[in-house]
């Protein structure tokens, strides 16, 4: 027996299926398919905050650096406040990393939920459902692997 994929709420191996709390052996699937539901604009909007998040000091550090240029102030505060600009645009460095890879994780996790179907002789029946997207598109490759050879037979 080859196991396609395991986690602990699913199981997808070359005789049959552990998913939602039911199992199904591979030839009771007649057909398998998905759906994807419509898009989370809260996703969509925390995506937005964050990139805005990163801008926001580097755009300030432009803005006073452009003040300093363009109003005439003395040579001394023009330098501190071009040097302040400069040092807010290089402060968010480390904190851009941090909202990047929360940025990655929000991409990986996808904005919609997606569902597993499969239909059997009593009817059509919800195999998964979950909005982590790399986990729905290892979860599903497994189980096109999975029903592949059925299907050769």
């Amino acid at each position: 027996m080859t196991t396609y994929y395991r986690d602990p709420e699913v199981l997808i191996t070359s005789s049959g299926v552990r998913m939602n709390g039911r199992e199904f052996r591979l030839p009771e699937l007649i057909q398998v398919w998905h759906t994807k539901g419509t898009r989370s604009w809260g996703v969509i909007a925390w995506r937005g905050a964050l990139g805005l998040t990163i801008l926001l000091p580097l755009l300030v550090g432009a803005l006073a650096v452009l003040t300093a240029l363009v109003l005439d102030l003395s040579f001394g505060t023009a330098a501190a406040v071009v040097v302040g600009g400069i040092l807010i645009g290089v402060a968010v460095v480390p904190v851009a990393d941090l909202l990047l890879e929360r940025m990655d994780l929000s991409y990986d996790h996808g904005s919609r939920t997606l569902e597993i179907w499969g239909r059997v002789r009593s009817g059509d029946v919800l195999l998964m459902r979950t909005n982590n997207a790399q986990r729905f598109g290892r979860v599903y490759r497994a189980l096109e692997r999975a029903l592949e050879p059925a299907v050769r037979r």
